[in-house]
């Protein structure tokens, strides 16, 4: 045996020292990756089933917001019409605002006049009465005056 090959023998025992030495963290590496991948296994096998459930949960919130949608739709749609109705109820009462204003205005003068008219009338009555009497007052003071004036000569 010459140099070369004890060199090559040396570096052959190396080396399976180096393989032996090296499989021991290679093994643990295994078992490790199988344990990762028996993990990720399990949790694709849990995790499936879940987003079934979020994907029918997606589906009856979009169902159920589409049905609120279409409320609100038929809501702005009432209030549109309640709108118009108020709007329409607004006009008939400045309308009627506007006829009791022609009607207060008609009826009033006429009441004016009549109340007018019925104070000149009681004015007058009571003046007529006033004078009736201060006339027969100055009468009996004429009267009494001559039956003086008679008694005295």
């Amino acid at each position: 045996m010459d140099f070369g090959e004890v060199a090559a023998l040396i570096a052959a025992i190396a080396f399976a020292m180096l393989v032996l030495i090296l499989m021991l963290p290679i093994l643990r590496l295994r078992h490790t990756v199988d344990a990762t991948t028996r993990m990720i296994n399990d949790l694709n096998d849990r995790t499936a089933p879940l987003l079934g459930d979020v994907n029918t949960t997606v589906k009856n919130v979009n169902t159920a917001l589409e049905q609120v949608q279409t409320s609100l739709d038929g809501v702005n749609l009432q209030l549109a019409k309640v709108d118009t109705m108020t709007s329409h109820a607004q006009n008939v009462t400045a309308n009627i605002a506007n006829l009791a204003t022609v009607v207060s205005a008609a009826a009033a003068n006429p009441l004016v006049k009549v109340a007018a008219f019925g104070y000149g009338v009681r004015r007058a009555a009571s003046a007529r009465r006033h004078a009736e009497t201060e006339r027969e007052v100055r009468d009996t003071i004429k009267q009494q005056r001559r039956a003086a004036r008679r008694g005295n000569r």
